[in-house]
């Protein structure tokens, strides 16, 4: 058989016979080729063949990449990169996977059934575990097992409390402590607890308005304003989902089945720190903490703020032909400091 041979116009002509638009961020569907050092080679109709990096390729750790993705059988990928020098598209089988894992995740939970997780690290007030190539975090408080030893790749019976897949959080309790024993749980600690009270727990989920903290079986609410005596502007400023904390309790509702928290309660309350060491008349640097229309909050003490009416805020401005930002640092005056009624009097005039 004699081997037909093109001329550069030829060759070039059947290559246009590859009507494609493929371009980055495309779901495309390929068969695997084969293997290389780097990853998988993978057609997708292009005019050469694609490849998924072995990073990219694997959503198990434990499963051979040529299990994951067998020769000679079709697959989606999602394109990563387009066409380098050479012509090759990058192609990611994980990121699919996974998208599809999240959606699978989130009907398991909408159905309030139970998954298999497996143990991969214990960490700080916890265990992370695998699901179904997803990592998720399990509070200490929500797990039962015989023994703390050799955890590491342990089977777990999980049901799904929280995913956030944006940020990518995701909290699990194990069966037996969510399911069987939730509510007689909480019948317990609803018994067991009181006003003023300090509790451990674990938080298990942080949101702009505050965080939940699992206190044995009950998420409570640690609302922003309860977290620190200074101003946050976010509760992941100070906290981190995983973390153990002391909490004083200081709302119980029985009949709603809900706790609230405060942290800021266990330290001691700047305003009364402040009394004898903050008299009228004092000159004090402090900083701006915040800017409002209305005027600018200065921290005068570690943890007491005041406020500095806008005028003068502008006032201050012109004269000085400057910006003030938050972090800055600024004299002020103290006029009339009133810490029972926890306000206080500022100016920034030397008079």
């Amino acid at each position: 058989m004699t081997e037909q041979v093109y001329t550069d116009a030829e060759f070039e002509a059947l290559l246009n016979n590859y009507d494609y638009s493929f371009q980055k961020g495309d779901l495309v569907k390929g068969i695997v080729c084969s293997y290389d050092s780097s990853g998988v080679i993978v057609d997708i109709g292009a005019k050469t063949a694609a490849y998924v990096p072995t990073k990219e390729a694997i959503v198990d750790k434990s499963v051979d990449i040529e299990e994951t993705l067998k020769k000679g059988q079709e697959y989606e990928f999602l394109i990563i990169r387009e066409e380098d020098e050479e012509g090759r598209f990058m192609l990611s089988y994980k990121k699919v996977a996974m998208a599809y894992s999240w959606r699978e995740l989130e009907e398991l939970k909408a159905n309030d059934e139970v998954v298999e997780g497996t143990i991969v690290s214990v960490v700080k007030g916890g265990v992370l575990v695998e699901v179904k190539g997803v990592r998720g975090f399990v509070p200490s408080s929500h797990l039962k097992l015989k023994s703390t030893d050799n955890l590491i790749g342990e089977k777990l019976e999980l049901k799904i409390l929280t995913m956030d897949i944006q940020q990518g959080n995701f909290i699990l309790s194990n069966r037996k402590a969510y399911a069987d024993d939730k509510e007689e749980g909480k019948k317990d600690i609803f018994e067991s607890v009181e006003v003023g009270q300090v509790v451990k727990g674990d938080v298990v989920r942080i949101t702009d308005f505050g965080a939940f903290v699992d206190i044995g079986g009950i998420d409570a609410l640690l609302p922003l304003s309860q977290i620190s005596w200074r101003w946050v502007d976010h509760p992941s400023d100070i906290l981190k989902v995983g973390d153990n904390i002391s909490v004083e309790i200081i709302v119980i509702d029985k009949e709603k089945q809900r706790i609230s928290l405060s942290l800021k309660n266990l330290e001691k309350d700047p305003w009364v720190e402040a009394k004898g060491k903050i008299s009228d008349g004092d000159k004090i640097e402090g900083t701006i903490t915040r800017i409002k229309h209305f005027g600018a909050f200065v921290e005068v003490f570690p943890g007491v703020e005041a406020l500095l009416p806008n005028n003068e805020l502008i006032e201050y401005q012109n004269q000085n032909s400057t910006i003030l930002k938050v972090g800055d640092k600024i004299q002020t005056t103290i006029l009339k400091f009133n810490p029972d009624d926890r306000r206080i009097s500022l100016s920034i005039k030397n008079d």
